[in-house]
């Protein structure tokens, strides 16, 4: 039997691989696993590990590595304490192979883990890249450079890794894992949905927000996120806000959502079930924040997605994306365009590049054909791999 060994420590990267991690965990020759940490063990942010319980996973170790504090320093210390909590459990299992995703500080300590134990080790969501200046960017390709091999959702993330010296049988084009997890949905209807959350009045229509603080913008990050508020309470639309991930700046956001929390128009939410999270986000008028999900995944259910300030910029977008600054001005003219007859009407015809809803089976595939442990050794010479 093959034991699996994977990591999650937010929601919002359990969300992105669950629908692999169902395929490990139904295959009777997989042994599958998972270590849990940050955000999930905290109230504070929802306590996201009872939905891994739900599911129905086998939870190796569970590591509370988040510090109550919202600065990089505290970033370095979680991944410190990860790192220091996890190696003799991880040894111990000795998996045969280990699976992360995306750019926080913890799959870094996980890829290195790997690497020292002898570990073959897969990166998804790897070769991506955004202009926003935010360290996850580098953390991201530091943490493809220690890594075995790469799922990625572009054919351009593929060319990047290749340019970054990854030979071409190490990247695997898979797409984007979490859109199948929309494929089979059904939703619940907006009554269903206004019932969940005992609302009484307005909700029978409604906007999705998620807005996560961004390095650069610490300064006038409340600012911000009380400009899209207040230009959705102008326009009297109703809104799902999302509380902010644990990333630095995530106190000043609180603290607007503090003076906004009475308000009718908004209902804000900290860790919902994946099925009414799903249904509002089917049901939703467009998405508005900085969240990679509008990016992504939106323009599956060709959802117009409004994307503030600097976080997501340069990454691959399809025609539902609107980038706009975090000017009170132009996040209203942004409003008001997607939210237009002519917007909508353009995006009958969209495709999402980023995948078709059968990328989970895609990786399950070559998780099982593909003999890892012979790949461990990184011998290419970058200046050797050919370019595409």
């Amino acid at each position: 039997m093959k034991k699996i060994l994977a990591f999650s420590s937010i929601r919002s990267d359990y969300d992105l691989m669950s629908p692999l991690y169902q395929l490990l965990r139904a295959d009777q020759d997989i042994d599958f696993k998972i270590i849990v940490s940050g955000a999930h063990l905290s109230h504070n942010f929802g306590y996201s590990v009872e939905q891994i319980r739900k599911d129905g996973f086998d939870i190796l170790l569970e590591i509370e590595t988040l510090l109550s504090s919202d600065t990089g320093l505290s970033r370095v210390k979680s991944a410190s304490l990860l790192l220091q909590n996890s190696l003799e459990t991880i040894a111990k299992f000795n998996p045969d192979l280990m699976i992360y995703a995306g750019d926080r500080e913890d799959v870094l300590m996980y890829a290195m883990i790997g690497g020292y134990l002898n570990i073959p080790t897969i990166h998804v969501y790897a070769g991506d890249h955004v202009e926003d200046g935010y360290i996850d960017n580098p953390i991201r390709h530091a943490t493809s450079k220690l890594s075995t091999a790469h799922f990625v959702t572009l054919k351009e993330h593929k060319k990047r890794l290749i340019r970054m010296g990854e030979a071409d049988a190490r990247v695997f084009v898979t797409g984007n894992i979490s859109l199948d997890k929309f494929v089979a949905f059904k939703p619940l209807t907006k009554e269903e949905i206004k019932n969940y959350f005992k609302i009484i009045s307005n909700f029978d229509d409604f906007a999705l927000m998620i807005f996560h603080p961004v390095t650069e913008e610490l300064p006038k990050v409340d600012e911000h996120f009380e400009n899209i508020l207040k230009n959705l309470e102008e326009r009297n639309i109703c809104t799902f806000v999302s509380y902010p991930n644990v990333d630095p700046g995530n106190q000043k956001l609180l603290k607007v959502i503090d003076k906004y929390k009475e308000n009718k128009n908004f209902v804000f939410y900290k860790n919902l079930d994946r099925e009414i999270f799903m249904s509002i986000y089917k049901h939703a008028k467009f998405i508005i924040g900085n969240s990679s999900s509008g990016v992504c995944e939106a323009a599956s259910f060709k959802l117009p997605a409004i994307n503030v300030g600097l976080r997501q910029t340069g990454r691959h977008a399809d025609k539902n994306v609107l980038f706009c600054t975090a000017d009170y001005e132009e996040i209203g003219k942004s409003i008001d365009n997607v939210t237009s007859i002519q917007f909508l009407q353009s995006l009958n015809d969209l495709k999402n590049s980023y995948g078709d809803g059968n990328s989970a089976q895609k990786a399950f595939e070559i998780i099982k054909s593909i003999d890892f442990k012979s790949m461990i050794a990184k011998r290419e010479d970058p200046l050797k791999v050919e370019m595409i």
